[in-house]
């Protein structure tokens, strides 16, 4: 029984989550600052091939997901563990290439007679609000994971893994739809 003094989650662990919590924030608070920042006056040419760069990541994210949750169906743990690590150091530099490339203050619109820019908007829309979310739950997932806490790590996954793969995949269809229209 635990004492109502103390509580139920170990003190290391309160401080894994406080920093679970603080890096999404930070993270999050980088991304929106980006909208803020001035537009740059060139870009230079190492920097344009980062969209196509983070597409990549994301399909090859997407890929892993998929094949991880192939071989945690068939209780291959080891190689469940090993895609997923690869998949948030993927999604890592993802990250960072995605904040290197907007620093410069690039904006490409979908033009607005095209007749699928509404399907257009509403992929983007839920891809931004999801890629918001995501970050907390992958990350304690991938906490609960390696610490072995798996009936912890399985609810929290009902919703990082479908959310994960949600944004890794309409990234790259977000891509894929506003590339042609990229003027840098």
């Amino acid at each position: 029984m635990v004492n109502s003094k103390t509580s139920a989650i170990p003190t290391n662990e309160k401080t894994i989550l406080r920093l679970i919590y603080i890096v999404s924030i930070v993270v999050f608070l980088a991304v929106a600052a980006l909208g803020r920042m001035p537009k740059a006056e060139s870009i230079p040419d190492w920097a344009k091939i980062l969209p196509a760069l983070n597409a990549t990541l994301n399909a090859i994210t997407t890929l892993l997901l998929l094949v991880s949750f192939y071989f945690i169906r068939k209780k291959n743990v080891q190689m469940h563990k090993k895609l997923n690590l690869t998949a948030c150091v993927l999604s890592t530099i993802f990250l960072l290439s995605y904040i290197t490339f907007h620093a410069f203050g690039v904006e490409t619109s979908f033009p607005k007679d095209n007749p699928v820019r509404p399907f257009y908007l509403v992929l983007l829309s839920t891809h931004i609000v999801l890629a918001a979310i995501v970050l907390p739950l992958v990350l304690i997932s991938l906490y609960r994971g390696l610490s072995n806490q798996v009936s912890l790590h399985r609810k929290i996954v009902r919703w990082s893994f479908p959310v994960w793969l949600y944004v890794t995949t309409t990234g790259v269809i977000v891509y894929l739809m506003i590339s042609p229209h990229y003027k840098f």
